[in-house]
Protein backbone atom coordinates (compact mmCIF):
# COMPACT_ATOMS: atom_id res chain seq x y z
CA UNK A 1 0.00 0.00 0.00
CA UNK A 2 1.23 3.34 -0.71
CA UNK A 3 2.23 5.75 1.95
CA UNK A 4 -1.48 7.39 3.65
CA UNK A 5 -2.01 9.78 5.94
CA UNK A 6 -4.89 8.46 7.84
CA UNK A 7 -7.82 10.45 9.73
CA UNK A 8 -10.21 9.29 11.46
CA UNK A 9 -13.80 10.57 10.61
CA UNK A 10 -16.86 9.99 13.56
CA UNK A 11 -19.27 12.71 11.99
CA UNK A 12 -18.17 15.05 14.57
CA UNK A 13 -17.08 18.99 13.82
CA UNK A 14 -13.77 18.10 16.33
CA UNK A 15 -12.92 15.15 13.68
CA UNK A 16 -13.35 17.76 10.84
CA UNK A 17 -11.25 19.40 12.49
CA UNK A 18 -8.44 17.18 12.91
CA UNK A 19 -9.03 16.09 8.72
CA UNK A 20 -7.87 19.69 7.91
CA UNK A 21 -4.86 19.69 10.07
CA UNK A 22 -4.30 15.76 7.81
CA UNK A 23 -4.85 17.11 4.44
CA UNK A 24 -2.30 20.16 5.38
CA UNK A 25 -0.19 17.23 6.79
CA UNK A 26 -0.07 15.10 3.73
CA UNK A 27 -0.29 17.50 1.40
CA UNK A 28 3.16 19.41 2.95
CA UNK A 29 4.80 15.36 2.72
CA UNK A 30 2.90 14.75 -0.22
CA UNK A 31 1.15 11.83 0.66
CA UNK A 32 -2.25 10.02 0.06
CA UNK A 33 -5.45 11.36 2.67
CA UNK A 34 -7.09 8.59 3.88
CA UNK A 35 -10.36 9.29 5.70
CA UNK A 36 -11.31 6.16 7.62
CA UNK A 37 -15.06 5.83 8.93
CA UNK A 38 -15.90 2.82 10.44
CA UNK A 39 -18.99 0.95 11.56
CA UNK A 40 -20.05 -2.08 12.68
CA UNK A 41 -23.19 -1.89 10.97
CA UNK A 42 -22.13 -1.31 7.50
CA UNK A 43 -23.78 -3.72 4.76
CA UNK A 44 -22.34 -4.86 0.99
CA UNK A 45 -23.60 -1.59 -0.95
CA UNK A 46 -26.66 -2.05 -2.51
CA UNK A 47 -27.80 -1.65 -6.03
CA UNK A 48 -30.25 1.08 -6.63
CA UNK A 49 -31.79 1.49 -3.29
CA UNK A 50 -33.30 4.79 -2.10
CA UNK A 51 -31.65 7.30 -0.17
CA UNK A 52 -34.45 6.48 3.29
CA UNK A 53 -33.60 2.61 2.49
CA UNK A 54 -29.98 2.43 2.16
CA UNK A 55 -28.09 1.59 5.77
CA UNK A 56 -24.78 3.16 4.62
CA UNK A 57 -26.32 6.55 3.65
CA UNK A 58 -25.23 8.74 6.87
CA UNK A 59 -21.83 6.83 6.59
CA UNK A 60 -21.22 7.70 3.52
CA UNK A 61 -22.08 10.77 3.66
CA UNK A 62 -19.82 11.81 6.50
CA UNK A 63 -16.72 10.72 4.09
CA UNK A 64 -18.52 12.57 1.24
CA UNK A 65 -18.81 15.67 2.77
CA UNK A 66 -15.44 15.96 4.05
CA UNK A 67 -14.22 14.92 1.17
CA UNK A 68 -15.54 17.32 -0.50
CA UNK A 69 -14.57 19.88 1.57
CA UNK A 70 -10.87 18.65 1.45
CA UNK A 71 -10.58 18.61 -1.67
CA UNK A 72 -11.75 21.91 -2.65
CA UNK A 73 -9.50 23.10 -0.07
CA UNK A 74 -5.94 21.38 -1.78
CA UNK A 75 -7.27 20.52 -5.58
CA UNK A 76 -4.27 18.43 -5.80
CA UNK A 77 -4.50 16.33 -2.92
CA UNK A 78 -4.93 13.04 -3.30
CA UNK A 79 -8.13 11.78 -1.01
CA UNK A 80 -9.68 8.47 -0.97
CA UNK A 81 -12.61 7.50 1.31
CA UNK A 82 -12.71 3.92 3.61
CA UNK A 83 -15.92 2.89 4.92
CA UNK A 84 -15.15 0.04 7.47
CA UNK A 85 -17.30 -2.57 8.78
CA UNK A 86 -15.32 -2.89 11.96
CA UNK A 87 -15.27 -1.55 15.24
CA UNK A 88 -13.68 1.81 15.27
CA UNK A 89 -11.30 1.24 17.49
CA UNK A 90 -10.44 -2.12 15.80
CA UNK A 91 -10.19 -0.06 12.56
CA UNK A 92 -8.19 2.81 13.40
CA UNK A 93 -5.30 0.10 14.93
CA UNK A 94 -5.23 -1.74 11.97
CA UNK A 95 -5.14 1.78 9.81
CA UNK A 96 -2.02 3.29 12.17
CA UNK A 97 -0.25 0.04 11.40
CA UNK A 98 0.07 0.88 7.60
CA UNK A 99 -0.07 4.71 7.88
CA UNK A 100 2.81 7.43 8.05
CA UNK A 101 0.44 9.06 11.17
CA UNK A 102 -3.13 8.64 11.48
CA UNK A 103 -5.21 11.86 13.08
CA UNK A 104 -7.67 11.94 15.50
CA UNK A 105 -9.46 15.12 16.63
CA UNK A 106 -10.47 16.10 20.45
CA UNK A 107 -12.77 18.48 22.32
CA UNK A 108 -12.03 22.01 23.80
CA UNK A 109 -9.72 22.97 26.60
CA UNK A 110 -12.31 23.34 29.30
CA UNK A 111 -11.73 21.28 32.91
CA UNK A 112 -14.35 18.94 31.84
CA UNK A 113 -12.80 18.51 28.33
CA UNK A 114 -9.06 18.33 28.89
CA UNK A 115 -9.03 14.54 27.62
CA UNK A 116 -8.92 13.81 24.00
CA UNK A 117 -12.10 12.15 22.65
CA UNK A 118 -12.95 9.45 24.17
CA UNK A 119 -11.68 5.91 25.16
CA UNK A 120 -11.17 5.30 21.57
CA UNK A 121 -8.64 8.18 21.12
CA UNK A 122 -6.72 7.23 24.59
CA UNK A 123 -7.29 3.15 23.20
CA UNK A 124 -5.54 3.71 19.70
CA UNK A 125 -2.28 6.41 20.69
CA UNK A 126 -2.01 3.75 23.98
CA UNK A 127 -1.30 1.01 21.25
CA UNK A 128 -1.16 1.97 17.31
CA UNK A 129 2.06 0.62 15.63
CA UNK A 130 2.45 4.40 14.36
CA UNK A 131 2.34 7.38 15.27
CA UNK A 132 -0.81 9.29 16.29
CA UNK A 133 -1.63 13.13 16.12
CA UNK A 134 -4.27 14.37 18.68
CA UNK A 135 -5.40 17.87 17.56
CA UNK A 136 -8.07 19.77 19.43
CA UNK A 137 -10.68 22.07 18.47
CA UNK A 138 -11.32 25.51 20.19
CA UNK A 139 -14.66 26.63 20.88
CA UNK A 140 -15.66 29.92 19.46
CA UNK A 141 -18.69 31.59 17.96
CA UNK A 142 -18.36 29.96 14.61
CA UNK A 143 -18.20 26.19 16.08
CA UNK A 144 -14.86 24.45 16.29
CA UNK A 145 -11.31 25.70 14.92
CA UNK A 146 -8.07 24.23 14.30
CA UNK A 147 -6.21 25.56 17.37
CA UNK A 148 -3.31 28.36 16.62
CA UNK A 149 -0.42 26.43 14.57
CA UNK A 150 2.11 28.92 16.53
CA UNK A 151 5.09 30.59 16.03
CA UNK A 152 7.66 28.00 17.93
CA UNK A 153 7.95 24.81 15.28
CA UNK A 154 8.23 21.48 16.26
CA UNK A 155 9.39 20.60 19.94
CA UNK A 156 10.30 16.99 20.60
CA UNK A 157 10.38 15.80 24.31
CA UNK A 158 13.99 13.77 25.00
CA UNK A 159 15.02 11.18 27.14
CA UNK A 160 19.02 11.05 27.26
CA UNK A 161 18.94 7.05 27.74
CA UNK A 162 17.20 4.54 25.43
CA UNK A 163 16.56 4.59 22.24
CA UNK A 164 14.80 7.27 20.30
CA UNK A 165 15.34 7.59 16.57
CA UNK A 166 11.60 6.85 15.38
CA UNK A 167 10.45 9.57 17.83
CA UNK A 168 13.43 11.76 16.31
CA UNK A 169 12.96 10.62 12.77
CA UNK A 170 9.02 11.55 13.09
CA UNK A 171 10.21 15.17 14.61
CA UNK A 172 12.98 16.30 12.01
CA UNK A 173 10.66 15.02 9.26
CA UNK A 174 8.03 17.13 10.13
CA UNK A 175 9.93 20.10 11.09
CA UNK A 176 11.64 19.79 7.62
CA UNK A 177 8.14 19.07 5.70
CA UNK A 178 7.04 22.13 7.28
CA UNK A 179 10.22 24.45 7.24
CA UNK A 180 9.84 25.50 10.64
CA UNK A 181 12.62 24.78 13.45
CA UNK A 182 12.41 22.73 16.04
CA UNK A 183 13.60 22.32 19.93
CA UNK A 184 14.51 19.24 21.76
CA UNK A 185 13.77 19.59 25.07
CA UNK A 186 14.49 17.33 28.02
CA UNK A 187 13.36 17.81 31.80
CA UNK A 188 14.96 16.23 34.64
CA UNK A 189 13.63 16.68 37.92
CA UNK A 190 16.94 17.25 40.81
CA UNK A 191 17.93 14.84 43.09
CA UNK A 192 17.77 15.31 46.87
CA UNK A 193 21.46 15.71 47.12
CA UNK A 194 20.78 18.88 45.37
CA UNK A 195 19.08 20.90 47.97
CA UNK A 196 20.66 22.34 50.72
CA UNK A 197 19.25 24.14 53.83
CA UNK A 198 19.21 27.90 51.92
CA UNK A 199 17.84 26.48 48.50
CA UNK A 200 20.24 24.68 45.89
CA UNK A 201 23.61 23.97 45.46
CA UNK A 202 24.56 25.55 42.12
CA UNK A 203 27.64 23.54 42.04
CA UNK A 204 25.68 20.16 41.98
CA UNK A 205 22.95 21.86 39.23
CA UNK A 206 25.86 23.02 37.13
CA UNK A 207 27.09 19.11 36.79
CA UNK A 208 23.99 17.87 36.39
CA UNK A 209 23.06 20.43 33.19
CA UNK A 210 26.89 20.17 31.77
CA UNK A 211 26.25 16.21 31.83
CA UNK A 212 22.93 16.19 30.31
CA UNK A 213 23.89 18.81 28.13
CA UNK A 214 26.85 16.44 26.63
CA UNK A 215 24.34 13.52 26.01
CA UNK A 216 21.78 16.09 24.72
CA UNK A 217 24.33 16.90 21.83
CA UNK A 218 25.35 13.05 21.33
CA UNK A 219 21.75 12.42 20.48
CA UNK A 220 21.28 15.55 18.12
CA UNK A 221 24.15 15.52 16.17
CA UNK A 222 23.53 13.04 13.65
CA UNK A 223 20.19 13.92 12.98
CA UNK A 224 21.36 17.76 12.81
CA UNK A 225 23.98 16.10 10.02
CA UNK A 226 20.63 14.24 8.14
CA UNK A 227 19.18 17.34 7.83
CA UNK A 228 21.14 20.16 7.81
CA UNK A 229 18.13 22.38 6.74
CA UNK A 230 16.23 22.34 10.02
CA UNK A 231 17.33 24.61 12.65
CA UNK A 232 17.52 22.83 15.60
CA UNK A 233 17.92 24.22 19.08
CA UNK A 234 17.68 22.30 22.69
CA UNK A 235 17.16 23.37 26.30
CA UNK A 236 17.40 21.82 29.54
CA UNK A 237 14.95 22.40 32.67
CA UNK A 238 15.70 21.33 36.06
CA UNK A 239 12.28 20.12 37.05
CA UNK A 240 9.61 17.73 36.09
CA UNK A 241 9.75 16.37 32.27
CA UNK A 242 6.00 16.41 32.17
CA UNK A 243 5.93 20.02 33.02
CA UNK A 244 8.93 21.32 31.07
CA UNK A 245 7.70 19.64 27.98
CA UNK A 246 4.13 21.40 28.25
CA UNK A 247 5.55 25.04 29.74
CA UNK A 248 8.30 24.49 26.34
CA UNK A 249 5.14 23.67 23.52
CA UNK A 250 3.14 26.38 25.12
CA UNK A 251 3.67 28.67 20.89
CA UNK A 252 4.64 25.44 19.32
CA UNK A 253 2.83 24.17 15.92
CA UNK A 254 3.42 20.87 16.90
CA UNK A 255 4.67 18.45 20.16
CA UNK A 256 6.30 15.22 19.38
CA UNK A 257 6.30 12.70 22.75
CA UNK A 258 7.37 9.25 22.81
CA UNK A 259 5.91 5.92 24.17
CA UNK A 260 7.05 2.56 24.73
CA UNK A 261 5.48 -0.45 22.50
CA UNK A 262 6.18 -2.66 25.15
CA UNK A 263 5.64 -1.72 28.85
CA UNK A 264 5.60 -3.96 31.78
CA UNK A 265 2.01 -5.98 32.02
CA UNK A 266 0.73 -3.63 35.16
CA UNK A 267 2.59 -0.61 34.09
CA UNK A 268 0.67 2.25 32.35
CA UNK A 269 0.38 2.00 28.60
CA UNK A 270 1.18 5.86 28.50
CA UNK A 271 4.24 7.61 30.57
CA UNK A 272 3.69 10.39 32.76
CA UNK A 273 5.36 12.77 29.82
CA UNK A 274 2.93 11.64 27.04
CA UNK A 275 0.21 11.58 29.54
CA UNK A 276 0.26 15.14 30.24
CA UNK A 277 1.26 16.33 27.10
CA UNK A 278 -2.00 14.93 26.06
CA UNK A 279 -3.94 16.29 28.65
CA UNK A 280 -2.41 19.79 29.11
CA UNK A 281 -0.86 20.68 25.70
CA UNK A 282 -2.61 23.84 23.56
CA UNK A 283 -1.16 22.36 20.62
CA UNK A 284 -1.67 19.13 18.25
CA UNK A 285 0.29 16.63 19.84
CA UNK A 286 1.97 13.45 18.01
CA UNK A 287 2.56 10.17 19.92
CA UNK A 288 5.50 8.14 18.81
CA UNK A 289 5.66 4.45 19.73
CA UNK A 290 9.36 3.08 20.04
CA UNK A 291 11.27 0.31 20.91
Amino acid sequence: MEPVVTVGLDGSPESLTAARWAADEAERRKLTLRLLHAWPLLVPEPTRVPAEMDQNYWARRIVHKARAELQARHPGLSVVGNLVADDAQNALLLAAAESEMTVLGSRGLQPVESYFLGDISMHVVARAEGPVVLVRAEKSERGPQPAPAGEGGVVVALKLHGPCDDLLAFAFGTAAARGVPLRAVHGQSLPLSAYVPWGVDHDVTEEITQDAQKHLNQILRPWRDKFPLVEASDSIALESPARAVVRAAHDAALLVVGRRKRRPALAPHLGPVAQAAIHHARCPVAVVPHV
